[in-house]
């Protein structure tokens, strides 16, 4: 007859068993207690994580890169007296504002919207922005 460690309960796969089922319910509880908001911060740096692009927050000023988030508002807002187009951008970790100069409207830039946007970052009033950025347009939120 086989012997059985004294601290494997029959049925179970291992000891690594037990350790499996407290971190599927930790993962339950931390949900359970999340916020809405929490949680779709969450989804979206994964999902911006998956497309290969640089988390907001890790951006620096004056260097090129690839953020990708959802549209949180579309705005008109003139500059120097020609029209320009801003978005806010949040990605889960931060916001970054993207401005098309020159535009008044750009066909599927709507709030709500995914974005996936590559440009130079600068810093405007203490705020990430990205002028005239190449944008791909994803699936809705």
């Amino acid at each position: 007859m086989d012997d059985v460690p004294a601290s494997t309960p029959p049925g179970s796969d291992g000891p690594a068993a037990p350790e499996r089922g407290r971190r599927g319910l930790r993962r339950f509880l931390r949900r359970m207690a999340s916020s809405d908001t929490e949680l779709e911060a969450e989804e979206l740096q994964k999902t911006s994580g998956e497309e290969g692009a640089t988390p907001i927050t890790a951006c620096a000023t004056r260097k090129r890169a690839c953020v990708a988030g959802t549209l949180r508002t579309v705005t008109l807002r003139p500059r120097g007296g020609a029209p320009a187009l801003e978005a806010e951008l949040y990605d889960g970790t931060d916001v970054i504002n993207l401005v098309w100069l020159g535009r008044r409207k750009i066909a599927g830039i709507d709030p709500g919207r995914r974005l996936r946007a590559e440009g130079l970052v600068s810093l405007q009033d203490g705020r990430k922005v990205m002028f005239n950025p190449r944008y791909e347009l994803r699936g809705s939120a």
